[in-house]
């Protein structure tokens, strides 16, 4: 019998069984400072086209630049499903998080021919209504992928004030991400999207809670060294992958990045392995 689900899941990972999924949806989500290094889509695409990373994450009104690419040899898309507004660098009166499409979120991405969909199940502090919509978005959204065979993806991100720039920064503590893993994996995720800990050595504890395949979230841009020290030390305790955005798309070279990021991946090279792929050696 023909498994839709099954088929996008092998698009989606390489034959190593693991995934580099590089997120530039960054759009849907109203932030200014998130388009640094997204202006020229088409270019952007066509230069992580030629990286060769196993997905690429994009929402619909962008995901024709990928899709209309012609040829066989190019990454699987992985499509978001929502937009919201807490990723902002201010505070709102009204936090929302909602579908991108009221009627079909899912059908938008097959339609487009995605290989998987990502939606979000935040937490922020003294935001409970949030959390709730999106929860109710996952429980819409996982009757949908359950009836076209398509994969789900859930991004459950921890979130705490950034007393700083304003706004909300990700939350790396452990006693409250695995839990919120775990309500991802019991609300049907078939892949999570997870953020990091504080402590990278910890991350055995939220792959525990998934039970199924973790991608780790890459988050703020960080130094190379330190983007590649531990992304090894999450990919060693069994992580299946990265998704990683601006610690790519914001780089001089994303190419170099992206080809040190699929050895480590696929090959398990060392962060120092990944280093000297970086910088050309």
């Amino acid at each position: 019998m023909y498994d839709a689900h099954k088929v996008r899941i092998n698009r989606l990972f390489n034959e190593s069984g693991n995934c580099l999924d590089v997120a530039i949806d960054h759009g849907a989500f109203n932030e200014y400072s998130f388009l640094d290094g997204l202006e020229d889509m088409d270019s952007v695409v066509k230069q992580l086209v030629d990286a060769g990373p196993d997905a690429i994450q994009m929402n619909y009104g962008q995901a024709d630049v990928l899709q209309t690419i012609p040829g066989k040899r190019k990454p699987a898309l992985v499509m978001r499903t929502d937009a919201g507004n807490p990723y902002n660098a201010q505070k709102h009166r009204y936090m929302f998080n909602i579908p991108a499409h009221f009627e079909d979120p899912v059908l938008a991405a097959v339609q487009m021919d995605a290989a998987c969909v990502v939606v979000n199940l935040l937490l922020l502090p003294d935001e409970p209504e949030l959390h709730m919509q999106t929860v109710r978005n996952i429980a819409k959204i996982r009757e949908l992928c359950t009836h076209y065979g398509m994969p789900l993806m859930i991004e459950p991100l921890v979130m705490a004030p950034n007393d700083e720039r304003g706004g909300y920064q990700v939350n790396g503590d452990k006693s409250l991400i695995v839990p919120l893993v775990r309500q991802a994996r019991e609300l049907g995720a078939d892949i999570i999207k997870a953020d990091p800990t504080d402590n990278p050595e910890d991350y055995h504890e939220v792959l525990a809670a998934a039970r199924c395949p973790v991608l780790v979230r890459g988050g703020g841009k960080k130094s190379i060294d330190v983007v590649f020290k531990e992304a090894h030390a999450f990919l060693a305790q069994g992580a299946r992958g990265l998704v990683y955005g601006r610690n790519i798309y914001q780089h001089p070279n994303p190419q170099r990045i992206v080809k040190a990021f699929m050895a480590m991946i696929h090959q398990g090279a060392s962060s120092e392995q990944a280093v000297a792929i970086y910088e050309g050696e």
